[in-house]
């Protein structure tokens, strides 16, 4: 199994290394597309490749046209199988923390909880691994509250690093409606305000932690992004008095997650390269909206 994660890594960067080849062989296509369209002669630097390039550009379809990179790599195939989630926490969780992984995992369908104990982060990806596990979501406190939360996208990556912060049990919600059985049906998701590139790799990364739900689930879960700060929210809806009439139940846990950082690797790698993190003049009113409007 070792043998075949470092075939599979080797492979993975290999892939990696050639987008900018690929990149460059973009560029130059898209330059003799806008000259033939626009009616102008090939550029210089172009003429003595247009021959091979023209006939390239003529097996292209909308498929290949655009080269893809690594980044679409991670998620090509998600759509194929259900996600399957390993949930874990720091090591030594209060109980205020085991209170909520213990939520959590019924907020992620197909999740799986541990206790942490003394195992180290490298054997914790390396079993997901072997057992075809699909992300890593590790939860962090700090004095007895939940404070930070782990995306880890297996084999290879992503990996995104949240704070979290206004952590609102199942338990602590006024609405004393809301505590009960909770639904384990695949929930509908509504992902709202991620317009920028950034804020679509975002949903992305929380949109594959869901498997596809069906027509008929009556459990919504919303990633709602205002102002940089992501709130989740946990409901279930109703239909008392007829189609017409729906009634809206919070069910919990409630909180709001803000991006940091998203590393192109995984929890267990140090010297990745990192795709974005914040900087602290990001947090100025001019630069805030990094996700959305």
């Amino acid at each position: 199994m070792l043998r075949r994660n470092v075939r599979l890594r080797r492979e993975y960067l290999y892939r990696k290394s050639l987008e900018g080849k690929e990149r460059l062989l973009y560029e130059k296509k898209r330059k003799i597309r806008q000259a033939l369209e626009e009616g102008k002669p090939i550029p210089t630097e172009l003429r003595n490749e247009e021959k091979a390039l023209r006939s390239e550009i003529d097996l292209e379809d909308d498929q290949t046209a655009v080269p893809k990179s690594s980044i679409d790599d991670e998620y090509a195939n998600a759509s194929e199988r259900d996600p399957k989630i390993l949930l874990s926490t720091s090591r030594n969780p209060s109980s205020r923390l085991t209170q909520f992984v213990k939520e959590l995992k019924f907020v992620f369908p197909n999740a799986q909880r541990i206790n942490r104990g003394g195992q180290v982060i490298s054997e914790i990806v390396e079993a997901c691994r072997s057992h075809e596990f699909t992300d890593i979501v590790m939860v962090h406190e700090h004095r007895g509250e939940p404070d930070g939360l782990i995306v880890c996208h297996l084999p290879f990556g992503p990996t995104a690093y949240f704070g979290l912060h206004n952590v609102v049990t199942r338990h602590d919600i006024k609405d004393k409606k809301a505590v009960g059985t909770m639904s384990e049906a695949y929930p509908h998701l509504i992902l709202h305000n991620f317009s920028t590139k950034l804020g679509e790799r975002t949903s992305n990364i929380l949109k594959y932690l869901f498997p596809v739900p069906k027509p008929d689930s009556k459990r919504i879960i919303t990633f709602a992004n205002q102002s940089d700060y992501i709130s989740f929210r946990h409901h279930v809806y109703e239909k008392p008095g007829g189609p017409k009439s729906i009634e809206l139940k919070e069910v919990g846990p409630r909180f709001e997650l803000r991006l940091y950082q998203i590393k192109l690797g995984t929890l267990d790698q140090t010297e990745v390269q990192n795709e974005w993190v914040i900087r602290p003049y990001m947090n100025t009113t001019k630069k805030q909206k990094i996700l959305g409007a």
